[in-house]
Protein backbone atom coordinates (compact mmCIF):
# COMPACT_ATOMS: atom_id res chain seq x y z
CA UNK A 1 0.00 0.00 0.00
CA UNK A 2 1.57 3.44 -1.02
CA UNK A 3 0.99 6.65 1.58
CA UNK A 4 1.80 10.10 1.30
CA UNK A 5 1.98 11.58 4.67
CA UNK A 6 0.81 15.38 5.22
CA UNK A 7 0.43 17.76 7.86
CA UNK A 8 -1.73 21.15 8.18
CA UNK A 9 0.65 22.76 10.35
CA UNK A 10 1.62 19.73 12.60
CA UNK A 11 -1.91 18.38 12.30
CA UNK A 12 -0.50 14.83 10.79
CA UNK A 13 -2.17 12.40 8.17
CA UNK A 14 -1.32 9.59 6.25
CA UNK A 15 -3.27 9.71 2.79
CA UNK A 16 -4.19 6.88 0.91
CA UNK A 17 -5.59 6.95 -2.69
CA UNK A 18 -8.88 4.73 -2.33
CA UNK A 19 -10.40 5.84 -5.37
CA UNK A 20 -9.79 2.35 -7.41
CA UNK A 21 -11.17 -0.05 -4.28
CA UNK A 22 -9.59 -0.09 -1.11
CA UNK A 23 -8.45 -3.90 0.20
CA UNK A 24 -7.52 -3.47 4.19
CA UNK A 25 -9.04 -2.76 7.07
CA UNK A 26 -8.51 1.20 7.83
CA UNK A 27 -9.68 1.23 10.98
CA UNK A 28 -6.70 -1.38 12.15
CA UNK A 29 -4.42 0.06 10.05
CA UNK A 30 -4.62 3.33 11.20
CA UNK A 31 -3.92 1.90 14.60
CA UNK A 32 -0.84 0.31 13.30
CA UNK A 33 0.62 3.19 11.20
CA UNK A 34 -0.14 5.79 13.67
CA UNK A 35 2.01 4.37 15.74
CA UNK A 36 4.73 7.02 16.40
CA UNK A 37 7.34 4.59 17.71
CA UNK A 38 6.28 1.04 15.21
CA UNK A 39 4.18 2.90 12.65
CA UNK A 40 4.64 5.89 10.56
CA UNK A 41 3.49 7.88 13.06
CA UNK A 42 0.44 10.72 12.66
CA UNK A 43 -2.56 11.37 14.04
CA UNK A 44 -4.67 8.92 12.01
CA UNK A 45 -5.23 8.04 8.47
CA UNK A 46 -7.59 9.62 5.67
CA UNK A 47 -9.04 7.95 2.60
CA UNK A 48 -9.39 9.77 -1.02
CA UNK A 49 -12.68 7.97 -2.23
CA UNK A 50 -15.15 8.19 -5.08
CA UNK A 51 -17.85 10.64 -4.14
CA UNK A 52 -21.87 10.17 -5.68
CA UNK A 53 -22.69 13.53 -4.22
CA UNK A 54 -19.19 15.94 -4.64
CA UNK A 55 -15.66 15.65 -6.08
CA UNK A 56 -14.13 13.39 -3.61
CA UNK A 57 -14.60 11.54 -0.39
CA UNK A 58 -12.44 11.56 2.84
CA UNK A 59 -12.93 9.51 5.30
CA UNK A 60 -10.31 9.96 8.03
CA UNK A 61 -9.71 7.21 10.77
CA UNK A 62 -8.06 8.76 14.42
CA UNK A 63 -5.01 6.92 15.82
CA UNK A 64 -7.10 4.48 17.92
CA UNK A 65 -8.82 3.38 15.02
CA UNK A 66 -12.48 5.38 15.46
CA UNK A 67 -13.69 6.89 12.67
CA UNK A 68 -14.61 10.75 12.49
CA UNK A 69 -16.79 12.81 11.03
CA UNK A 70 -14.83 15.62 10.04
CA UNK A 71 -10.92 17.11 10.36
CA UNK A 72 -10.41 21.25 9.33
CA UNK A 73 -6.72 20.36 8.66
CA UNK A 74 -7.49 17.13 6.93
CA UNK A 75 -9.69 18.61 3.98
CA UNK A 76 -7.26 21.12 3.76
CA UNK A 77 -4.39 19.01 3.37
CA UNK A 78 -6.82 16.52 1.11
CA UNK A 79 -7.45 19.35 -1.12
CA UNK A 80 -3.78 19.77 -1.46
CA UNK A 81 -3.18 15.99 -2.65
CA UNK A 82 -6.06 15.51 -5.07
CA UNK A 83 -4.98 18.84 -7.02
CA UNK A 84 -0.57 18.28 -6.79
CA UNK A 85 -1.89 14.46 -7.76
CA UNK A 86 -3.11 14.84 -10.86
CA UNK A 87 -6.69 13.75 -9.82
CA UNK A 88 -8.36 17.17 -10.51
CA UNK A 89 -7.38 20.11 -12.14
CA UNK A 90 -10.15 22.23 -10.29
CA UNK A 91 -9.15 25.09 -7.82
CA UNK A 92 -12.68 24.60 -6.00
CA UNK A 93 -13.22 21.31 -5.24
CA UNK A 94 -16.19 19.81 -2.92
CA UNK A 95 -15.42 17.32 -0.59
CA UNK A 96 -17.97 14.69 1.19
CA UNK A 97 -17.29 13.74 5.12
CA UNK A 98 -19.38 12.56 7.56
CA UNK A 99 -19.96 15.56 8.99
CA UNK A 100 -21.49 16.94 5.76
CA UNK A 101 -20.22 18.50 2.29
CA UNK A 102 -17.49 20.93 2.32
CA UNK A 103 -16.00 23.33 -0.26
CA UNK A 104 -12.46 23.89 -0.66
CA UNK A 105 -10.60 26.80 -2.67
CA UNK A 106 -7.27 26.05 -3.60
CA UNK A 107 -4.86 29.35 -3.82
CA UNK A 108 -2.17 28.11 -6.54
CA UNK A 109 1.10 30.17 -7.55
CA UNK A 110 3.13 28.51 -9.97
CA UNK A 111 1.83 25.23 -9.96
CA UNK A 112 1.79 24.50 -5.90
CA UNK A 113 -0.86 24.92 -3.83
CA UNK A 114 0.08 27.39 -1.20
CA UNK A 115 -3.19 27.66 1.13
CA UNK A 116 -6.55 26.27 1.24
CA UNK A 117 -9.69 28.42 2.01
CA UNK A 118 -12.64 25.74 3.23
CA UNK A 119 -16.13 26.66 3.73
CA UNK A 120 -16.34 25.04 6.86
CA UNK A 121 -20.44 24.94 7.06
CA UNK A 122 -22.66 26.61 9.98
CA UNK A 123 -21.40 26.41 13.80
CA UNK A 124 -23.72 23.81 15.56
CA UNK A 125 -25.02 24.97 18.97
CA UNK A 126 -28.26 23.03 19.59
CA UNK A 127 -27.52 20.96 22.72
CA UNK A 128 -28.85 17.76 21.21
CA UNK A 129 -26.91 18.28 17.44
CA UNK A 130 -23.47 18.47 19.03
CA UNK A 131 -24.89 16.30 21.57
CA UNK A 132 -23.94 17.16 24.74
CA UNK A 133 -26.31 16.41 27.67
CA UNK A 134 -27.46 20.08 28.53
CA UNK A 135 -31.36 21.09 28.65
CA UNK A 136 -30.71 24.67 27.63
CA UNK A 137 -31.10 26.27 24.26
CA UNK A 138 -27.11 27.10 24.09
CA UNK A 139 -24.38 25.69 26.51
CA UNK A 140 -22.35 28.84 26.28
CA UNK A 141 -19.58 30.29 29.02
CA UNK A 142 -21.53 28.13 30.98
CA UNK A 143 -20.07 26.80 34.60
CA UNK A 144 -20.37 22.74 34.67
CA UNK A 145 -19.45 20.11 36.58
CA UNK A 146 -17.36 18.07 34.09
CA UNK A 147 -14.09 16.43 34.12
CA UNK A 148 -13.93 16.21 37.70
CA UNK A 149 -14.52 19.64 38.57
CA UNK A 150 -16.34 22.62 37.57
CA UNK A 151 -15.51 24.67 34.65
CA UNK A 152 -17.03 27.63 32.55
CA UNK A 153 -17.81 25.81 28.91
CA UNK A 154 -18.71 26.62 26.09
CA UNK A 155 -19.74 23.65 23.16
CA UNK A 156 -19.96 23.83 19.61
CA UNK A 157 -20.22 21.62 16.85
CA UNK A 158 -18.21 21.58 13.42
CA UNK A 159 -19.22 18.23 11.90
CA UNK A 160 -17.83 16.93 15.24
CA UNK A 161 -18.28 18.04 18.51
CA UNK A 162 -16.09 20.71 20.77
CA UNK A 163 -15.96 21.74 24.06
CA UNK A 164 -14.21 25.34 24.31
CA UNK A 165 -12.47 25.97 27.78
CA UNK A 166 -11.16 29.63 28.70
CA UNK A 167 -7.86 29.29 30.73
CA UNK A 168 -5.46 31.99 32.42
CA UNK A 169 -2.54 29.48 31.08
CA UNK A 170 -2.57 27.24 28.26
CA UNK A 171 0.94 26.45 28.16
CA UNK A 172 0.83 25.54 31.65
CA UNK A 173 -2.02 22.84 31.27
CA UNK A 174 -1.73 18.86 31.95
CA UNK A 175 -3.51 18.22 29.21
CA UNK A 176 -2.46 14.29 29.34
CA UNK A 177 -4.60 14.68 32.86
CA UNK A 178 -6.99 16.63 31.98
CA UNK A 179 -7.88 15.92 28.57
CA UNK A 180 -9.06 12.45 28.70
CA UNK A 181 -11.36 13.47 31.70
CA UNK A 182 -13.46 15.76 29.17
CA UNK A 183 -12.95 13.39 26.31
CA UNK A 184 -14.99 10.76 28.42
CA UNK A 185 -16.98 12.59 30.40
CA UNK A 186 -20.63 11.29 30.56
CA UNK A 187 -21.88 15.13 29.81
CA UNK A 188 -20.75 13.94 25.85
CA UNK A 189 -22.46 11.08 24.94
CA UNK A 190 -20.06 10.70 21.28
CA UNK A 191 -17.17 11.80 23.52
CA UNK A 192 -15.70 15.07 22.49
CA UNK A 193 -12.26 17.34 21.54
CA UNK A 194 -11.67 19.99 24.35
CA UNK A 195 -9.62 23.29 23.64
CA UNK A 196 -7.85 24.93 26.45
CA UNK A 197 -8.30 28.73 25.12
CA UNK A 198 -6.27 32.16 26.16
CA UNK A 199 -6.72 35.78 24.93
CA UNK A 200 -4.12 37.29 23.08
CA UNK A 201 -6.01 40.51 21.95
CA UNK A 202 -9.15 41.62 20.62
CA UNK A 203 -8.71 39.06 17.17
CA UNK A 204 -6.23 36.92 18.15
CA UNK A 205 -6.11 33.76 20.88
CA UNK A 206 -4.27 31.19 22.05
CA UNK A 207 -5.13 27.53 22.10
CA UNK A 208 -4.20 23.37 22.92
CA UNK A 209 -6.47 21.00 21.91
CA UNK A 210 -7.39 17.72 22.98
CA UNK A 211 -8.90 15.25 20.18
CA UNK A 212 -10.91 12.07 21.09
CA UNK A 213 -9.07 9.11 19.82
CA UNK A 214 -5.91 10.92 19.40
CA UNK A 215 -4.91 12.39 22.45
CA UNK A 216 -3.24 15.86 22.39
CA UNK A 217 -2.24 17.29 18.76
CA UNK A 218 -0.55 20.29 17.47
CA UNK A 219 -3.98 21.45 15.62
CA UNK A 220 -7.19 20.98 14.53
CA UNK A 221 -9.21 22.97 12.37
CA UNK A 222 -12.74 22.07 13.45
CA UNK A 223 -11.54 23.20 16.74
CA UNK A 224 -10.16 26.38 15.98
CA UNK A 225 -13.30 26.77 14.16
CA UNK A 226 -15.12 26.24 17.22
CA UNK A 227 -13.02 28.42 19.10
CA UNK A 228 -13.23 31.52 17.20
CA UNK A 229 -17.30 31.06 17.89
CA UNK A 230 -16.67 30.47 21.18
CA UNK A 231 -14.67 33.59 21.52
CA UNK A 232 -16.64 35.97 19.68
CA UNK A 233 -20.01 34.65 21.72
CA UNK A 234 -18.28 35.34 25.29
CA UNK A 235 -16.97 38.05 24.24
CA UNK A 236 -13.38 37.63 24.35
CA UNK A 237 -13.35 39.04 20.96
CA UNK A 238 -14.51 41.48 19.21
CA UNK A 239 -13.69 40.79 15.01
CA UNK A 240 -15.61 38.31 13.00
CA UNK A 241 -12.15 37.30 11.94
CA UNK A 242 -9.28 35.77 14.62
CA UNK A 243 -6.18 34.67 14.71
CA UNK A 244 -6.20 31.30 16.19
CA UNK A 245 -2.60 30.26 17.10
CA UNK A 246 -1.81 26.82 17.65
CA UNK A 247 1.02 24.50 18.38
CA UNK A 248 1.66 24.00 15.00
CA UNK A 249 0.96 27.63 13.45
CA UNK A 250 -2.10 30.20 13.17
CA UNK A 251 -5.19 29.58 11.10
CA UNK A 252 -7.36 32.93 10.09
CA UNK A 253 -10.52 31.65 11.21
CA UNK A 254 -13.74 33.95 9.45
CA UNK A 255 -17.26 33.90 11.24
CA UNK A 256 -19.37 35.54 7.95
CA UNK A 257 -22.67 36.41 10.24
CA UNK A 258 -25.55 37.08 7.32
CA UNK A 259 -24.24 33.46 5.69
CA UNK A 260 -23.68 32.02 9.52
CA UNK A 261 -21.13 30.19 7.89
CA UNK A 262 -17.61 29.42 8.88
CA UNK A 263 -14.37 30.08 6.24
CA UNK A 264 -10.69 28.64 7.53
CA UNK A 265 -7.92 29.12 6.02
CA UNK A 266 -4.38 27.84 6.62
CA UNK A 267 -1.47 25.72 4.60
CA UNK A 268 -1.14 22.17 4.11
CA UNK A 269 2.42 20.72 3.22
CA UNK A 270 3.49 17.18 1.93
CA UNK A 271 6.08 15.14 4.31
CA UNK A 272 6.95 11.98 2.57
CA UNK A 273 5.88 9.60 0.14
CA UNK A 274 5.79 5.70 1.53
CA UNK A 275 5.14 2.18 0.87
CA UNK A 276 3.59 -0.33 3.23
Amino acid sequence: MKFTKMHGIGNDYIYVNCMDGMDFDPSQTSIRLSDRHFGVGSDGMILICPSEVADFKMRMFNADGSEGKMCGNGVRCFAKYVYAKGLTDKTEITVETLGGVKTAQLTVEDGDVTSVRVNMGRPILEPALIPVRWNGDRLVNQAVAVAGGEWHITCVSMGNPHCVVFVDDVDGMDLEKTGPKFENDPLFPERVNTEFVRKIDDSTVQMRVWERGSGETWACGTGACAVAVASILCGYVTSDTVTVKLRGGDLCIEWNREENTIYMTGPATFVFEGEV
